[in-house]
């Protein structure tokens, strides 16, 4: 009898492993063994993920499981958390609340409202932890100074805005969940005795040690740092599971952006009686009246049109999720560095629905056309459906339905945002443009990412390609900007997805004839959880042929 652990025991040792880098992220997922913990952030802690990574990766390697679908993804998962090891991205991201470790507490922790005795006891030792991991994490950013691993001044700035607006926000966001018992006085006194001076002293080193050691604003990708191509050459293969190259990707985006001029002649005629491209997208950006009001009509926009999507996806779908999707906005602290929206899946015992976002920052310099192929791409049928299904499914590993890959969930959603045109989703062709607009931006961020990280663009390289082929305000220029410059390689994720699921389509559609139905081909691309696209394109094949 063997002794060789199955494809399923590696997932869920691989889960373990994944819940330790990302405490806060199990916490959210209802992944077991973590709601104590923040993320071990010093040298030790990430020596400790790394060796159990080479374990795993080398048991999957040898492994003679027959199932192959959870060993691809478990060997996709090992090397990514391998590549964000060698990244050593914790010593110099330090703004951005998705990815920086020291704001991204502060943005994730007050998501997630302890219920019951013990997580609110493991709410308090966190908080009691927070004087050791802001020092550990200061003690990255030094060590990152000292290799020459420097962060970008501006991020410095930003993050230190952050926390000064974290710090002032009355009432503090880690006050306002209630606790039972004795523990919300004890939950006080940690934060006026640990919490807010940890976060102070964290500021200050911040202001103080590691502003003035930042890289400038014409140096902000990773290939300004040694090693840093090779670095960006691993996170592009992480975020796109795939190996192509930022060459290839850098011109694969500019070709679609100018295949999209078709469409902005067509739709801006039928809209404007314009129909010279930059005309269209001079319109769409500066028109006073296609921008919202208040954050009132913005919310109101996203929910309708998530409750369209709703009622029509039977007709489009085997599996329709029965978790509940709302729409709220961004949290008033996250705004300034926020995304424009963003989606939280459900929780799995069903106490917590699914949450679309909206930045509702500055939002009468928003715009309103793209706020239907948005809530399309971020609620239904985009991530909210594909993390339900997953979520739904029996018999798959939990590796499979929690843990994400971007160039599978991003891919989908930015599927679905051509796909709500086919279902008849947009209520006009003012929404119609607002979905070609996020198209260029998609497109474009082939062309940004690359440029920044592998062909040395600087920021103002950046912010001019986006403000002249995208159709974004200033402001949502700045911070998608600076999101690139802190998550290498994760804005390639979205084109690269869409294209290989309509390449599937077009594949299983030719091949099967008048025996295609739409219904089967969605519910075969989700079914199986979230897969590297690889394996995605075997899954698709081995359904094709059984047909």
């Amino acid at each position: 009898m063997s002794d060789e652990p199955t494809a399923g025991e590696l997932a869920d040792e691989l889960l373990d492993v994944l819940a330790t880098e990302m405490p806060l992220m199990a916490t959210f997922d209802n992944i077991p063994g973590h709601d104590h913990e923040l993320r071990d952030v010093s040298e030790a802690g990430d020596v400790r993920l790394r060796e159990r990574a080479v374990r795993i990766a080398g048991l999957a390697a040898r492994s003679t499981d027959p199932d192959r679908i959870t060993l691809g993804v478990v060997a996709h998962h090992t090397e990514s958390l391998l590549t964000r090891l060698d990244a050593r991205a914790s010593e110099f991201t330090l703004a951005d609340p998705m990815v920086a470790e020291g704001v991204g507490v502060l943005s994730w922790l007050p998501q997630l409202a302890p219920s019951g005795e013990q997580a609110e006891e493991d709410h308090l030792t966190r908080l009691a932890a927070f004087p050791d991991f802001f020092a550990a994490l200061a003690d990255r950013h030094r060590a990152g100074i000292e290799a020459g691993r420097t962060p970008v001044e501006r991020a410095v700035r930003n993050a230190v805005e952050y926390v000064d607006r974290f710090l002032a926000a009355e009432p503090n966001p880690l006050l306002v969940p209630p606790l039972t018992g004795d523990r919300e006085a004890r939950r006080d006194r940690l934060f006026a005795e640990k919490v807010r001076p940890a976060l102070t002293a964290y500021r200050d080193i911040l202001a103080r040690e590691i502003a003035g050691h930042g890289r400038p604003d014409d140096r902000p990708g990773l290939c300004w740092l040694e090693g840093g191509k090779e670095t960006y050459a691993g996170l592009l293969k992480t975020h796109t599971t795939t190996g192509v190259s930022a060459e290839e990707l850098h011109e694969t985006g500019l070709a679609i952006g100018r295949a999209l001029d078709e469409e902005y002649r067509r739709l801006g005629t039928a809209l404007f009686g314009e129909g010279d491209p930059v005309a269209v997208r001079h319109r769409l950006r500066t028109d006073p009246s296609l921008r919202w009001r208040d954050a009132d009509e913005m919310i109101t926009t996203a929910t309708e049109a998530v409750a369209r999507a709703t009622a029509a996806a039977p007709g489009w779908f085997r599996r329709v999720p029965s978790a509940e999707c709302v729409v709220r906005a961004v949290p008033e602290a996250d705004g300034p560095s926020a995304a424009q929206a963003y989606y939280m899946p459900p929780s799995a015992d069903g106490s917590r629905p699914g949450v679309y976002s909206t930045n509702a920052y500055r939002v009468t310099e928003r715009f309103r056309f793209i706020a239907e192929s948005v809530a399309f791409h971020e609620a239904v049928p985009g991530h909210h459906f594909q993390a339900c299904v997953s979520f739904e499914l029996e018999g798959v590993p939990e590796l499979r339905k929690l843990v994400p890959l971007s160039a599978f969930d991003e891919g989908w959603a930015l599927y679905t945002e051509r796909l709500a045109d086919e279902m008849g989703l947009y209520s006009d062709d003012l929404m119609r443009l607002g979905m070609v607009a996020e198209d260029s931006l998609r497109a474009a961020r082939l062309v940004v990412d690359t440029g920044l990280h592998a062909l040395g663009w600087t920021r103002q390289q950046c912010v001019d390609y986006l403000t002249e082929h995208c159709v974004l305000s200033d402001v949502e220029v700045s911070s998608e900007t600076d999101r690139y410059i802190e998550w290498p390689g994760q804005a390639l994720s979205y084109m690269t997805g869409r294209l290989e699921i309509q390449r599937l389509r077009a594949f299983a559609e030719e091949n099967l004839g008048e025996a295609f139905d739409i219904r089967d081909f969605h519910d075969v691309v989700l079914r199986n959880g979230q897969v590297p696209l690889p394996v995605l394109g075997e899954v698709v094949r081995d359904w094709v042929e059984l047909q």
